[in-house]
């Protein structure tokens, strides 16, 4: 059974107060993170209209490739997801990337972001929250759950409202859209690219 990531995303996240409250709750900050997340289209298929995204992920010097699955229906964003690690370094980030265009995938963008990632087990349930300043679109925050499959789902959404509402963020900040949807609407209406 592949697990389900159950998020929310908060857009205008005030990092310095969720950094005091995540550390009050118990919330271990791990380093600033450098993360590049490249977007590919599929060759025969609109990831759009599916509402699937595969992308490789260079995270510091470490590197994944990411299916995430279409999302399902919930108050939280909730999606099959798959991530696989390999080989660590740019130059493999390169030839991974390369590996996909040659099968006819095509890059779609490429979202850059700093990432300072806490880890907490709240009320019992481990959680993690990334404070997040996406190149180009502002600072955020995501509050996340692993639901280790569909009996878990409920729950697992359960404990992401309850700790956001224990961060104070509130529903006026909920940012649907992916951090790719955000770039492509900006470059689409004539922005630089991130």
């Amino acid at each position: 059974m592949s697990p389900f990531e159950v998020e929310m995303k908060f857009r205008g996240a005030d990092h310095a107060a969720l950094a005091r409250l995540l550390a009050e709750l118990g919330g271990q900050a791990g380093e600033a993170v450098e993360q590049e997340d490249i977007y590919l289209s599929h060759p025969s298929r609109d990831f759009r209209e599916t509402d699937e995204a595969l992308r490789l992920r260079r995270d510091g010097a470490e590197n994944r490739v990411t299916y995430k699955g279409p999302k399902l229906a919930g108050p939280t964003k909730t999606r099959e997801e798959l991530e696989l690690t390999y080989e660590a370094g740019a130059d493999s980030l390169a030839r991974m990337e390369r590996l996909f265009v040659n099968l006819g995938f095509r890059p779609v963008a490429t979202v850059r972001k700093t990432r300072i990632g806490y880890r907490l087990s709240f009320e019992g349930r481990p959680m993690q929250v990334g404070l997040d300043t996406v190149d180009g679109l502002g600072v955020f925050a995501e509050v996340e759950a692993i639901a280790h499959g569909p009996a878990d789902l409920p729950e697992a959404q359960q404990y992401v409202l309850e700790l956001a509402g224990r961060l104070g963020l509130g529903a006026d900040q909920v940012e649907v859209r992916s951090y790719l949807r955000l770039l492509m609407e900006r470059l689409d209406r004539g922005g630089a690219p991130a």
